[in-house]
C-alpha cells in the first residue's frame, strides 16, 4: 500500500525539503515553505512502469525506431547528424528574435510535404499569430495541426486524436502540468513536463520526434534546470552573430550525431535559408585594404576560409584595450605579447580591436596565424592582399607551428582559387597543388620580412 510523506516546498524556487524552515535554504526568502503530502511509493511506481520494458538480447534488438527522416534543410541536417532520429527528443534553444520558432515552423512545412503528420503546441503565441507567421513564410500545409495551450495535459488528448509524427512545443517555459501547482517555467514544472514528452516520443505505442523550443538566460545559458539538458537526446543552439543576417547552429549535446558539426544560415523576409558554401559570406573579398588576413578554419567536418580584421591604434590610457567577440581576449593578448617579443612589433601602447568578416566564432588554433598577420598589417598599414591564406598556430616563441588536416585544408583553399597559402615549415604536405603555391617559413619573424 502506497505511503504518505509530508514535504514542505517553496512557494518562491520550488525548494523542496523533509523538514520546515521559516527561512528557504535555496532562496533565502521567509515564510514561503507550504506542507504538501506526497505518495512516495505510488509515484515511483508509476515512472517505474512508464519507463520499464521486457529485457531482451542485444543481438536480437530492432534498431527500425532510430530510422532517420531526411528534410530539405540541408544545414539542420547536418547538425543533427544526417536527419532527425524518429523517437528523439530535441532542445532547440536562442536569444529572442535568433529564429527559433521560424525555424521550426519551416522544419513543420518541409516534414509535412513528406506526408508526415505535425502538431505545433504553441504557449507563447495564438493560433492566429502563429497563422500570420506561416504566411510570411508561405506555409500552408494541410497536415500541419497548430493549438494554443499552456497545457500538456490538453496536448496529450490531442495527441491520441490526431495521432501526429512530429511534436514541437513552444515554449517549455510557458507549458505546464494541470496537476501541479507550480508556476510555468518553474524548474518542477521543467522537470515533469519534460519527462511527459520523453515518455511520449520514446515509450508510447507510436515513436515520434519531439522538439522542445527552450529560452535563453542573459548569460547564453538555457533557462531552467540543468537536468533539463540530461532528460533529452539533442541540444541545439541558434546564434546571432555580428551580422544580423546570418544564424549559426550548432549543439552542445547529441546522442546521434557529432557535437562539433556547425549549420549556417542566412536570415531573409522569406525565412531561413542554408548557406551550402559559407566562405562566401565570411570573405569581403576588398582589394588593397590594410588588416585584412585570411585563413582556413574547420567547422565540423568541412573547412571554411574565414577573413580576420584588425585595427591597431594609439591608446590614451594606460592600459591599452584588447577588443574582440570572435576570439578570446586571452588568446588575443598572447598573440599580441608574442608578436612584441619575438617580431619586435611595439604594441605595449596599442589598441587593438579584433572582428570577423560575418561574425563567426574562432575556436581553431590554426587562425592564430593569420589574426597574427592581420595585426601586423594594421600596425604597417599595408595590405596583405586578398589571395594569400595563413594556416598555423603560434607557440610562445614565436615560431609557426603545423596544423592537424592539411590535406583537407590545402584542397578547399584551391578550389576557391586562392593563390597562395602559406604554413609552417614542419608541415609535412604529401599532395602536390598545381594551381596553388604553398610558401614554407619557420616563423613571424620571417614571415613578416616576406610580406613587409
Amino acid at each position: 500500500m502506497s505511503k504518505t510523506k509530508t514535504m514542505y516546498i517553496c512557494s518562491n524556487c520550488d525548494y523542496e525539503t523533509t523538514g520546515y524552515f521559516g527561512k528557504c535554504p535555496s532562496c533565502g526568502s521567509w515564510g514561503t515553505l507550504t506542507e504538501k503530502p506526497i505518495m512516495a511509493k505510488s509515484t515511483i511506481e508509476s515512472k517505474v512502469r512508464n519507463l520499464a520494458s521486457t529485457p531482451k538480447k542485444l543481438a536480437e534488438i530492432s534498431i527500425s525506431s532510430n530510422t532517420r527522416i531526411q528534410t530539405n534543410i540541408g544545414e539542420l541536417n547536418r547538425v543533427l547528424g544526417n536527419g532527425i532520429v524518429r523517437d528523439s527528443v530535441t532542445i532547440v534553444t536562442a536569444k529572442p528574435g535568433a529564429g527559433k520558432s521560424t525555424l521550426l515552423l519551416q522544419l513543420s512545412e518541409d516534414l509535412a510535404k513528406q506526408n508526415y503528420k505535425v502538431l505545433y503546441a504553441s504557449g507563447e503565441e495564438s493560433e492566429s499569430q502563429i497563422r500570420n507567421r506561416a504566411d510570411r513564410l508561405d506555409i500552408s500545409s494541410d497536415n500541419i495541426w497548430v493549438m494554443s495551450t499552456n497545457s500538456i495535459n490538453a496536448i496529450q488528448n490531442e495527441i491520441e486524436e490526431i495521432d501526429p509524427d512530429i511534436l514541437i512545443f513552444d515554449s517549455i517555459q510557458t507549458i505546464t502540468d494541470d496537476n501541479l501547482t507550480q508556476k510555468s517555467g518553474s524548474p518542477t514544472q521543467v522537470n515533469e513536463v519534460s519527462s511527459k514528452i520523453v515518455n511520449i516520443s520514446k515509450y508510447s505505442n507510436k515513436k515520434r520526434a519531439s522538439f522542445i523550443v527552450g529560452q535563453m538566460t542573459k548569460q547564453d545559458e538555457l533557462a531552467g534546470v540543468r537536468t533539463l539538458e540530461h532528460l533529452v537526446d539533442c541540444v541545439l543552439i541558434l546564434e546571432t552573430g555580428e551580422s544580423d543576417q546570418i544564424r549559426t547552429l550548432y549543439s552542445t549535446k547529441n546522442r546521434y550525431g557529432d557535437t562539433g558539426e556547425v549549420g549556417f544560415f542566412e536570415m531573409t523576409e522569406g525565412g531561413l535559408i542554408s548557406i551550402d558554401n559559407p566562405s562566401e559570406f565570411f570573405v569581403s573579398n576588398e582589394s588593397n585594404s590594410f588588416g585584412k588576413s585570411l585563413s582556413v578554419l574547420k567547422h565540423g567536418s568541412r573547412y571554411i576560409i574565414g577573413e580576420v580584421e584588425s585595427l591597431v591604434s594609439k591608446s590614451y590610457f594606460p592600459y591599452p584595450q584588447r577588443i574582440s567577440e570572435s576570439v578570446r581576449r586571452d588568446n588575443l593578448n598572447i598573440i599580441a605579447s608574442i608578436l612584441e617579443e619575438t617580431a619586435g612589433i611595439p604594441l605595449e601602447d596599442k589598441n587593438i580591436i579584433l572582428k570577423t568578416t560575418g561574425g563567426a566564432k574562432i575556436n581553431d588554433v590554426s587562425a592564430d596565424f593569420s589574426i597574427a598577420m592581420s595585426i601586423v598589417s594594421s600596425y604597417y598599414k599595408k595590405s596583405l592582399g586578398n589571395d594569400v591564406v595563413f594556416c598555423g598556430e603560434i607557440g610562445l616563441t614565436g615560431n609557426v607551428k603545423k596544423v592537424q588536416n592539411i590535406k583537407h585544408r590545402l584542397n578547399e583553399v584551391s578550389r576557391l582559387g586562392y593563390s597562395a597559402i602559406v604554413v609552417s615549415d614542419s608541415q609535412i604536405i604529401n599532395q602536390e597543388m598545381s594551381n596553388l603555391k604553398i610558401i614554407k617559413v619557420k616563423n613571424l619573424k620571417e614571415a613578416i620580412k616576406l610580406f613587409f
